[in-house]
């Protein structure tokens, strides 16, 4: 079997939506969660914005519902803004809302700079870590059962 490899430096969009297509078609075919992810709805977002009184935006989460799990992807707030209460109740609010959908579970992932332990007082436990990403750091996938 003759076979060439090309290295590329730059990026490529055709070649990831080929790598993204294939990897898709394999994932389908060996689990039914995936496939059943692909129909229209299955993933449901989430999103949580909070606003300031002049109506900007200072904050908020952006998560998807799906599996029985709720996947926080995105979970920011104003410096102005924290150490206030807000992001723990905007949590508890998200934690709520993700259940009423159906999820059982919370995942999320954070780096050791960022609110390891923020989440960790609010149950969230550490099932993944990657030391020194970045260099001198850590990165943790994190997970929560909602009761």
């Amino acid at each position: 079997m003759d076979y060439q490899v090309e290295i590329l430096q730059e990026k490529h969009d055709d070649f990831t939506n080929f790598l993204n297509t294939k990897i898709r078609d394999y994932n389908n075919e060996h689990s039914l969660y995936h496939q059943e992810s692909r129909q229209k709805g299955s993933i449901r977002p989430l999103n949580l914005i909070v606003t300031d009184n002049e109506q900007q935006w200072i904050g908020g989460i952006t998560a998807e519902v799906y599996w029985g799990w709720v996947e926080i992807n995105k979970f920011w707030f104003s410096k102005d803004y924290r150490g206030k209460g807000i992001g723990g109740q905007l949590l508890d609010t998200a934690e709520k809302t993700a259940k009423e959908m159906g999820a059982t579970r919370a995942l999320l992932t954070t780096y050791e700079f960022q609110a390891r332990t923020f989440y960790e007082q609010r149950g969230y436990q550490v099932v993944g870590e990657i030391k020194d990403y970045p260099p001198g750091s850590s990165y943790y996938t994190m997970v929560k059962l909602l009761d």
